[in-house]
C-alpha cells in the first residue's frame, strides 16, 4: 500500500465502502486497515438483490471520477462493468439477474 490515507479516502468516499478498522500495530510498526461494502462482513460481495441498483451505482461512480475500463454489458448472469481502483486493480460492478442461482439463493 503506497498511502493508507489515500486508499481509505478512495474506498470510503468514492466507492462508499465502510471503514471497519484502522489501528496502528506498534509491534510491527504498521497500520491494520479493514474496509467492506456497506452492510457486509466480507471484502466484496457480488450482489444483494434487495438493495442493488446497478445504474444508480454506476452513474454515481462515473460522476465521482471512477475510471471504468469496460462499459456496462448485460449478460445472461446480470449486468456488469469493470472499473479500476487508484492502484490499477480491476473490480467488477455487478448486479446479478433475478434468475441467477446466487440471486435466488440470497432471497
Amino acid at each position: 500500500m503506497k498511502d493508507y490515507d489515500e486508499a481509505i479516502d478512495f474506498y470510503v468516499n468514492k466507492l462508499k465502502f465502510e471503514l471497519v478498522e484502522d489501528t496502528y500495530q506498534a509491534e510491527q510498526d504498521k497500520r491494520w486497515v479493514v474496509i467492506s461494502p456497506p452492510g457486509s462482513r466480507e471484502l466484496a460481495r457480488a450482489s444483494k438483490p434487495e438493495q442493488d441498483d446497478f445504474w444508480r451505482d454506476y452513474n454515481r461512480m462515473v460522476s465521482d471520477g471512477i475510471k471504468f475500463v469496460r462499459e456496462p454489458q448485460v449478460q445472461d448472469y446480470g449486468t456488469v462493468a469493470v472499473f479500476e481502483d487508484l492502484y490499477g486493480n480491476l473490480w467488477n460492478l455487478l448486479e446479478l439477474s433475478a434468475v441467477h442461482p446466487m440471486a435466488i439463493r440470497t432471497l
